[in-house]
């Protein structure tokens, strides 16, 4: 096999080639992927296509604007990309709201990138693609045993959190919002976390995108929880946005927010990135379904109470 070169173009997937002992083989990263702190010394290989600065429903017309078009929001550099002569290039087809699309990566491929680069596409829709995710990898890269490690040190540890939450006295109702204007549930893997972590999921279906949803249904659902992780936001990011979500008719008398149990996550570093982190992100929904069963381990750096 020839010297290992790679160029991941999704943060999650630099979160899994570094938990794989990949780090050094790393040549490049996107402009989103920010972790391990180590990763942050390579050249960046992307770029948006659009300000990433505003309110949330800013940012959610420039995103349709461009996806309109048939374009994905990210911009690859191929030049770039050509001089760091990758021998794999890490991409996905799943979103492309998410991180740079195939259809980029390829073409950019076959105009300018003489080491004609393996190309691994990763479609995590659902918990057990992650998996999925992690295998392809680690098999194109020739370092299949540790794949399989780090499987099943993943699934080990998230079971023994779903096996303890069965011991909650209740189970409680659970919105996951993941943007806030337009209002979008939790998709994809993150129903599935709901559930393992004690909770009842109340939006969102396993294994499909994230679903729109209005106000309407929330007020209606009243649900027991609240947590706010919009994509790409940190906390501090979310709670500029807040108001937005706050503002609406009968917030206030909803119960989670009588009871004081609404709360705001790091939905950039968890919950939607399909990678080792998923775990975290686990012990994030846990933590707060069933705050007698799991001490407050995130508390402050991945979730708060609002």
């Amino acid at each position: 096999m020839k010297e290992l070169r790679i160029v991941s173009l999704i943060a999650s997937s630099t979160e899994i080639l570094c938990a794989l002992d990949l780090r050094e083989a790393m040549v490049g990263r996107s402009h989103e992927c920010d972790y391990p702190e180590s990763i942050k010394s390579l050249p960046i290989c992307t770029a948006p296509k659009f300000n990433v600065e505003g309110t949330s429903y800013e940012i959610d017309q420039r995103v349709k604007a461009i996806l309109q078009d048939a374009l994905s929001v990210y911009r690859v550099d191929a030049e770039q990309v050509s001089r760091l002569a990758p021998s794999h290039i890490v991409t996905q087809s799943q979103c492309e709201v998410c991180a740079v699309s195939l259809k980029d990566v390829e073409e950019a491929a076959c105009q300018l990138i003489a080491s004609q680069p393996l190309i691994v596409s990763l479609e995590p829709n659902c918990l057990a693609d992650i998996f999925t995710d992690i295998m392809k990898i680690s098999t194109a890269c020739g370092v299949v045993q540790r794949g399989e490690n780090l499987i099943q040190k993943l699934r080990s540890s998230m079971k023994a959190i779903e096996e303890k939450s069965t011991r909650a006295a209740y189970r409680p109702r659970l919105a996951l919002i993941e943007w806030i204007d337009p209002l979008m549930a939790g998709g994809n893997w993150m129903p599935e976390l709901v559930e393992m972590a004690g909770a009842i999921n109340l939006f969102g279906e396993s294994g499909k995108h994230s679903p729109y949803m209005s106000w309407q249904q929330v007020r209606d659902s009243d649900p027991d929880l609240i947590i706010v992780a919009p994509c790409g936001f940190d906390i501090k990011r979310t709670l500029q946005d807040m108001p937005f979500l706050t503002k609406n008719e009968g917030f206030a008398e909803l119960r989670c927010v009588q009871e004081n149990k609404v709360f705001v996550a790091d939905g950039n570093q968890y919950f939607n990135r399909p990678g080792p982190r998923v775990l975290e992100s686990l012990e994030i929904m846990a933590e707060i379904a069933h705050s007698d069963l799991f001490p407050p381990t995130h508390y402050g750096s991945g979730w708060i109470r609002y």
